[in-house]
């Protein structure tokens, strides 16, 4: 059984590495393993605050400057937090940070860790790249906030928390372009071929270690599934 697991930017490093919760993580996923020798586990690292703060003062610096350089810096932010979980995972993970999502080979261990690729693609998209490759049903999108909601909740009073929603009606909250360092649940771009393969999301709050365990162990959890 393989599960992929976007780790968002947001709760490995919000401005700077949250160790409290990787450490909470790591103990999590290896109890998982330890119980259950047919688990394998990919986990996609996302850039977080340091690949917005970068990207701001490349902006900033060179007076707007492109989104592809832009995109660039999201994709090195992405890849020194995939760095650290994959050393964090000690000998559960033995190959490299995987990059290119298209080329990625068997797994070796129990555990593969995986980055960002290239301009105009996010890590959610990777994310969904590694589930068609390796067969898995879904998705599990892990960030700062436990639901998908109507609207904005922070900027609309009324917002609504949705526990399932359609592929379509989940791009039309979310638009189909994908810009360096969007702020969405899931990123336009991934959520157009996961529709296309029929790939379930699940979106739930990374930190909360409790939920997670639900989710990963087929208990009631909270969060928003998509598809």
């Amino acid at each position: 059984m393989i599960t992929v697991l976007s780790l968002g930017g947001s709760i490995i490093a919000p401005d700077k590495v949250d160790e409290q919760f990787l450490s909470g993580f790591v103990s999590l996923i290896r109890e998982l393993l330890e119980a259950d020798e047919t688990r394998r586990f990919i986990f996609v690292s996302g850039g977080g605050g340091p690949a917005r703060t970068w990207q701001t003062a490349y902006r900033n610096i060179s007076g707007g400057g492109s989104n592809d350089q832009a995109d660039w810096i999201g994709v090195m932010a992405t890849r020194l937090n995939a760095q650290l979980v994959k050393a964090v995972m000690g000998n559960y993970c033995t190959q490299e940070v995987v990059t290119d999502p298209s080329q990625a080979g068997p797994l070796a261990g129990r555990v593969l860790v995986a980055a960002g690729w290239k301009p105009g693609f996010s890590s959610d998209y990777d994310a969904v790249l590694l589930a068609e490759r390796f067969q898995a049903d879904k998705v599990i999108n892990l960030s700062n906030i436990a639901q998908v909601y109507t609207d904005d909740p922070r900027k609309n009073p009324a917002a609504r928390p949705i526990d399932r929603i359609s592929w379509e009606d989940f791009r039309a909250l979310v638009g189909d372009e994908w810009t360096p360092g969007k702020n969405v649940p899931f990123d336009p771009v991934a959520s157009r071929r996961a529709a296309k393969i029929g790939l379930q999301v699940i979106c739930a709050e990374g930190r909360n270690l409790d939920n997670l365990r639900k989710l990963l162990t087929g208990e009631k959890f909270l969060g928003t599934v998509i598809g």
